[in-house]
């Protein structure tokens, strides 16, 4: 059996790294869980999966959830705080560590999984946009692999295998288009957040969903896939891809392109990432490509999607503007979800925080922190002086 660590067991990516788990009780065992603050269902996780380390960020849920596990025999070790997440992404002998937290919030637990030679299953894509150029000579010295387990680059991942060193050309992400995908220009000024949040295909966390909608989510997949594979920022596509059955292709150094299929599910890219090299077995819902009937693709409307262009140049500027992107992302999203700025105000947010942002060139990771938590104050300040009839 493999030994896994999960960071952020209760959100989206965790539940379905567990259901996994439960399916294979043969292949994979729980080491550590982490979750931000939902304690019943940790409490419940605890008692199904019995890890030996559990940490919960909001240490003032610490007390609650030992005393909903005091009868356990014998009881795992109990962590809170931020320090208590990377506590536990650390901890054992776990072979793997699945970073499902989302935002930034992941970037200091994985690298404390990293630092303790555990190969990373990367769900968490911020890691690599925010602290790239710190994380990836960390994988370098500890000899640890970074598997992803997204579908976008899982697909990429898996239609490299067996490609030679110097073979791709040419990555091509596939979006969705969101929630907004077949709304006019001029009707985006009427969104909701409950609009936002009706994701055609997919069944996510709040904030990546939101992501879908504006395209933020493909724009940080661009620099992900840059610090991932290694390729320049102009041979990074993004097609708009209706049915999300293709995850996205590569193009090879000989016109040839090489395509991952799948249904919308993503216990497939987690399983394969978990299970690497391995491919395991399953009883899922086949692809049934005459059901399909048809697939499409468009390039996306730059005017509607412009936070793909804001992730282009920040990818290219590089040093700190990527983590400042992300960051100032993340506090847009958050203050439209509480209804304090309207959606289209979320690229505006990132927008002007990034223009005023003169990017550290090689970064130190103290460096990527005190600019990840400037962007996010200078979104505040940005909402706070948008005038009425903007949030009217």
């Amino acid at each position: 059996m493999k030994p896994i660590t999960l960071l952020g067991s209760t959100g989206s990516i965790g539940t379905q790294t567990l259901d996994i788990v439960a399916q294979y009780p043969d292949r994979f065992r729980v080491v550590g869980l982490t979750a931000g603050s939902n304690v019943p269902l940790l409490a419940a996780q605890v008692r199904q999966f019995r890890p030996e380390a559990v940490a919960i960020a909001d240490g003032s849920k610490l007390d609650e959830l030992r005393a909903a596990l005091t009868d356990l025999s014998p009881p795992p070790l109990l962590f809170a705080g931020a320090d208590g997440v990377a506590t536990v992404a650390a901890y054992g002998e776990a072979a793997a560590v699945v970073t499902g937290i989302v935002g930034c919030a992941g970037l200091l637990p994985t690298i404390a999984a990293i630092e303790a030679g555990k190969d990373i299953v990367l769900a968490n894509k911020e890691t690599l946009i925010a602290a790239g150029c710190v994380v990836n000579p960390l994988l370098e010295k500890h000899g640890v692999k970074l598997l992803p387990a997204d579908s976008e680059h899982s697909a990429i991942f898996q239609c490299l295998q067996g490609v030679p060193v110097h073979g791709l050309q040419r990555i091509i992400l596939t979006a969705s288009g969101g929630a907004f995908r077949d709304w006019a220009l001029e009707d985006m000024d009427k969104i909701t957040v409950a609009d936002a949040l009706k994701h055609p295909n997919w069944s996510m966390g709040r904030k990546i969903t939101v992501d879908s909608a504006t395209m933020m989510n493909k724009g940080l997949e661009i620099i992900e896939a840059h610090f991932l594979f290694g390729l320049a920022f102009d041979f990074i596509e993004v097609v708009i891809h209706p049915q999300s059955i293709v995850h996205s292709l590569i193009e090879l150094q000989d016109t040839s392109v090489l395509a991952q299929l799948g249904l919308p599910d993503m216990r497939l890219p987690l399983l394969y990432a978990m299970a690497y090299p391995e491919r395991v077995p399953t009883d899922w819902p086949r692809l049934d490509l005459v059901k399909c009937a048809s697939l499409t693709f468009r390039e996306p409307d730059r005017r509607k999607y412009p936070c793909l262009d804001l992730a282009y140049a920040a990818g290219r500027a590089g040093g700190t503007m990527p983590a400042t992107l992300n960051a100032a992302n993340e506090q847009a999203v958050e203050l439209f979800l509480q209804e304090k700025i309207p959606f289209r105000q979320i690229p505006a947010a990132i927008a002007q925080v990034c223009e005023t942002h003169t990017p550290i060139p090689q970064p130190s990771l103290a460096d990527i922190l005190n600019c990840d938590r400037e962007a996010r104050r200078r979104v505040q300040e940005f909402a706070q002086k948008l005038p009425q009839t903007v949030l009217a």
